[in-house]
């Protein structure tokens, strides 16, 4: 809060400061038809600090329904963990694909 005069009326204005949380982004794990099931496992437990059990349930919706969450993340983390797992699975030779979404956001009626 900061207090400022008001000119000419002697009077003390307070002014509020509102900050709001950021908004949050879902990075979503794309199933393809190439990327093995053990290396997106791999990639949920280093990347995402999921747990082996997790990291299975995950790579198994992705599987079965197309996509997966792999972690919920303010954006310039979503965006972070997006461009590094792409680069390692593009150094790896696998096309898995990544994307940040707003949380909240439809996304076709998956997870």
């Amino acid at each position: 809060m900061t207090r400022r005069n008001t000119p000419d009326s002697g009077t003390q204005t307070l002014d509020r400061t509102t900050t709001q949380r950021p908004r949050l982004y879902r990075v979503l794990l794309i199933n393809d038809d190439y990327t093995p099931m053990d290396f997106v496992v791999m990639v949920l437990e280093r990347y995402f600090r999921k747990g082996e059990q997790e990291a299975e349930l995950v790579m198994l919706a992705v599987h079965h329904k197309g996509r997966g969450v792999a972690g919920v993340y303010t954006r310039e983390v979503a965006e972070t963990k997006v461009a590094q797992v792409t680069a390692h699975a593009r150094q790896d030779g696998y096309p898995l694909m990544l994307v940040a979404e707003p949380e909240g956001q439809d996304s076709g009626g998956q997870p």
